[in-house]
């Protein structure tokens, strides 16, 4: 290309970026996909984990939760580091972090050494995720920026999907471990790739920090989540889950306090009086709490219930991740013809009519009956989450656009654990209920196990063996059932209510800024790479 062409004949964007925007754009999906990946895939590998390392049904929660809780906890002050610093090197400090954790963690001896490590995998993928998207939004012009954010968005729901069949091939031939160590060689990829093609860009005013905002922010989401989680083992009205609400609650509102009084919030709680920005991060946490606890109930249903390999169970949840491609792209032509809301609405009802086919569940459920629910489940996330991200970052100015993305990916991460909670947990209290009678025949230092999780129930069955093995198997089977069977039904009425509520309070159209002026986007654009 001519080195003299200017800004305007490539919309503002700089030549070198906007000839290669398409390539930048696959590189940061494969690093959003990488670190999304990491949520979903130890959904298949839990069983095998918890019979390689003993883990408890709270420490298998814990192993995939951890990651995500640090995961939403830190991406607040990961994405104002990138905004302050760069978010190039923010995105390869992450990757750095990231793979050498994967590298640790699947070498752990013990589920107290795998939590860690998944903890520190949780910081780097905080570092990675919104810079990801705000180094999207700078390198392409204002009138593509839509598909751009439609594609992110679709890769981000594909990640969850895909998680399961990677891991699933893996296990097939090669220890849990592996799960981890195949992150190497893409991460180590990712870096080189990143360091050659990808430009960086930074606030031009230069922020400062906000450790205080940060650090209560944190406090208040490990309040919420721990109890959530913990709910069902100790009890709701233990003294530790009732702390953990208090710490949410006390924490949250110091957070908002304390952000107003000072110049530079990390995040201004006046934002989420604006309708686009609160309304979107609403929907964005809705659908990745119901489809999040969707693929890890249904992924424990298809090995544990119906008998599949980790493969076969990775591969029976392919429908989503192929609905979300078809779909997702087309959703800006889909929002432009017919307006937000009525895109938004049908689109999370779609999700209820899919959650409320996979309620009628049981045993022997054929596959193509589970695949039926899946695919309209598919189709509302496709729709309503390239909305809903773009509704959030329109809403704030570019320079701040590590921030902006930071709660787009926020929502997003917090949607996924509070599902994996949330709906785990009722599937746990269902299972522990359905247990009571058929765990009071066995001994007593049996009857803990057989009501903890389906697999410790499963593997009490065999250890007990004959007639009386079989029967608490198939006992333990329907109780599982049932319990997935209630977590899908709330599911269902979580979305139904969603898309009264967002048909209703959410504006009708995308923000006409995504970001205001081409002048600003440059302004805050270096061209570091060659």
């Amino acid at each position: 290309m001519p080195g003299g062409q200017s800004h305007q004949d490539t919309h503002g964007i700089p030549p070198q970026v906007y000839h290669r925007r398409w390539l930048i754009l696959a590189i940061l999906n494969l690093s959003l996909v990488t670190i999304v990946i990491a949520v979903s895939a130890l959904n298949v590998a839990l069983p095998t984990i918890q019979r390689d390392l003993g883990a408890s049904g709270t420490e298998l929660q814990w192993i995939v939760d951890a990651y995500a809780l640090v995961f939403a906890g830190l991406l607040l002050p990961a994405g104002a580091l990138g905004d302050r610093f760069g978010r190039k090197g923010a995105l390869e400090t992450g990757l750095v972090i990231f793979g050498l954790a994967a590298l640790a963690a699947s070498q752990a001896n013990d589920p107290g050494q795998l939590i860690a490590m998944r903890t520190v995998m949780g910081v780097g993928a905080a570092l990675i995720m919104p810079a990801t998207l705000s180094i999207i939004l700078n390198s392409f012009p204002i009138q593509e920026r839509p598909k751009a954010i439609a594609i992110w968005a679709a890769f981000a729901g594909v990640g969850g999907a895909l998680g399961p069949i990677t891991s699933g091939l893996l296990l097939e031939h090669f220890w849990w471990g592996s799960v981890f160590m195949v992150s190497l060689p893409v991460v180590g990829s990712l870096l080189v790739l990143t360091m050659i093609f990808v430009p960086t860009s930074r606030d031009p005013s230069h922020t400062a920090l906000d450790p205080i905002g940060s650090l209560l922010a944190v406090v208040a989401l490990v309040g919420l989540v721990f109890s959530v989680i913990e709910g069902p083992e100790l009890g709701w009205t233990s003294p530790a889950t009732i702390a953990g609400f208090v710490a949410f609650v006390v924490a949250g509102f110091a957070w908002a306090r304390y952000e107003l009084t000072i110049e530079n919030p990390i995040l201004d709680p006046r934002l989420f009086r604006v309708r686009s920005f609160s309304t979107g991060a609403a929907a964005i946490t809705t659908i990745f709490l119901c489809t999040f606890g969707l693929f890890f109930l249904i992924t424990q249903f298809f090995q544990f219930v119906q008998g599949y390999t980790p493969l076969e169970a990775g591969f029976r949840q392919l429908p989503y991740a192929i609905t979300l491609v078809i779909v997702a792209p087309r959703g800006p032509r889909i929002i432009a013809r017919f307006g937000v809301r009525p895109s938004v609405r049908v689109g999370c009802w779609l999700g209820a009519l899919g959650f409320a086919l996979l309620a009628t569940i049981h045993v022997d459920t054929p596959y193509w009956l589970i695949a039926l629910g899946i695919i309209p489940i598919g189709m509302g996330a496709a729709v309503l989450m390239p909305a809903a991200s773009q509704l959030i970052v329109g809403s704030v100015p570019l320079a701040k656009s590590g921030v902006g993305s930071a709660v787009n990916d926020v929502t997003r991460e917090v949607g996924a654990a509070l599902g994996i909670a949330a709906l785990g947990s009722i599937m746990a209290t269902r299972f522990h209920s359905a247990m009571e009678g058929p765990a009071s025949t066995l001994p007593p230092d049996l009857q803990g196990a057989a009501k903890e999780s389906v697999g410790q129930a499963l593997a009490v069955a065999q250890h007990v063996g004959g007639d009386a093995g079989v029967d608490l198997a198939r006992s333990a089977q329907h109780a599982f059932t049932q319990g997935v069977s209630l977590a899908f039904i709330v599911a269902a009425g979580i979305m139904a209510v969603a898309g009264y509520a967002f048909g209703r309070l959410m504006p009708n159209a995308l923000p006409s800024r995504i970001i205001p002026s081409v002048a600003e986007s440059t302004a805050t654009l270096e061209l570091d790479a060659p």
